[in-house]
């Protein structure tokens, strides 16, 4: 998945239903087991492909299946880090949510969940995403900066 090719949705979900309805959305839940862990841990940290597996209900296959298609689909960025392990170097692999993968997590989260630090972080990360769509659909469309400027600047008062 391209940056060209985001679409910031905005979905309002009832709270009681959204896991559900995810589910439905990932044919699966697993993927968003996964998400689940990632904000139990905290969002901005590393999710360890073996952490994953001895925590999640499922077998190794399972998981390594639904990782690969998270980070095909651009939710999940995969990364590789070297660690010393008796003297050795051993290679471990480890996911991050990208943008689009921590809202997805926000969708999932509960209030108590998140830090408000985390709640501030994805909320202008994804205010971020929103403004450069505005930014370029607004140009395809014609409609001049200063317009954009000016509704922003009324709303905000």
């Amino acid at each position: 998945m391209s940056k060209e090719e985001i679409y910031p949705y905005i979905v309002f979900l009832p709270p009681e239903e959204k896991y559900w309805i995810l589910k439905t959305v990932f044919g699966s839940e697993v993927p968003i087991d996964i998400l689940k862990f990632s904000i139990k841990q905290g969002i901005p940290k590393k999710i360890y492909q073996k952490n994953l597996m001895k925590t999640l209900p499922y077998s190794n296959k399972t998981v390594i299946e639904h990782l690969k298609m998270l980070t095909k689909r651009g939710i999940l960025k995969e990364n590789m880090e070297k660690n010393e392990s008796r003297g050795r170097a051993v290679w471990v692999k480890y996911y991050l949510l990208s943008n689009i993968g921590k809202w997805f997590a926000l969708l999932l989260a509960e209030k108590t969940d998140l830090t408000e630090a985390e709640k501030a972080e994805i909320f202008c990360s994804i205010f971020k995403s929103y403004v450069k769509w505005v930014k370029e659909i607004s140009q395809k469309l014609g409609v001049s900066k200063k317009v954009v400027q000016e509704i922003f600047n009324k709303e905000m008062k």
